[in-house]
This record gives C-alpha cells, sequence and structure tokens, in this order.
C-alpha cells in the first residue's frame, strides 16, 4: 500500500521560519541531530513549547524526528521545493553569523562538553553531527 504524501505547503514553510524560537531550532541543529533536551536546556523553555515547535517545523518539511529509548532527536531536512532549499540554506547561513545564534552554538557546545553540569542532561546522547542535508529534488 502506497502512503500518501502531503504537499509541499510554501505559505506553511515561511511561517515556521517566522518565529525566533523556531529559528533559534534552526540554529542548534545546523549540521547535527539533536536530542529536545538540548533544546530544552539550551533554550530555557519548557519541553511542551519546544515539543510544539519542532511539530510545526516538522508539519513545514523543515525536520524530521528519530526515536531513540525515550530520546527524541532532530535533524534538518531539506524541503521537497528548489527554491524553498534555497531560502532555508541561505536562513541558515544567516544565522550563523548573528550574535545570540552564535550565543546560543556556545551554550550548546559547552553542555555538550559537560553534561554532568546541566542536571536535566544527565543520560542524554549528545548531539552528532550528520550529513549536510539535500534536496530530494537533486538525488
Amino acid at each position: 500500500m502506497r502512503t500518501k504524501q502531503k504537499a509541499f505547503s510554501m505559505e506553511r514553510f515561511f511561517l515556521a521560519l517566522g518565529d525566533n524560537t523556531r529559528l533559534r531550532l534552526l540554529n542548534l541543529m545546523g549540521d547535527r541531530e539533536v536530542c529536545v533536551c538540548y533544546f530544552v536546556e539550551i533554550l530555557d523553555q519548557p519541553q511542551s513549547k519546544i515539543s510544539r515547535h519542532l511539530a510545526y517545523l516538522r508539519k513545514a518539511g523543515i525536520v524530521t524526528a528519530r526515536r531513540e529509548g525515550k530520546w527524541m532527536h532532530y535533524r534538518i531536512v531539506m524541503p521537497p521545493h528548489i527554491g524553498a532549499t534555497q531560502v532555508l540554506q541561505q536562513t541558515l547561513a544567516w544565522l550563523r553569523e548573528e550574535r545570540i545564534m552564535e550565543a546560543d552554538r556556545a551554550r550548546l557546545a559547552k553542555a555538550c562538553c559537560s553534561p554532568r553540569k546541566f542536571v536535566a542532561l544527565q543520560g542524554a546522547p549528545r548531539p552528532k553531527v550528520i550529513a549536510p542535508a539535500t534536496s530530494s529534488l537533486s538525488r
């Protein structure tokens, strides 16, 4: 049985990029797969809020999730539309240059190196670098 694939929504895509929390989440993912617990710790937001924003990014076709035991890991995927892929890549490059986003990435690096200092992260799997996300159009 074939599963029905949702059509790409340009409106949802741009709405997903129009929120600071979602941009901060994308910034933290970058080229990594990151467990939700790190987002909660770094952004100092409730897990329910983080999960709601991650669900929005999933519905927009910008991130994908993977469960490993009790841990949920998220990573960026390029949308199936070449224009959206270009916009997302440019947005991610822009985020890398922003001072606030740099501070978030520095906190993530610190948490990854010293998870014992972060009670909520004890036992959590560390973020891992993944191959660059590619568009399904380039395959």
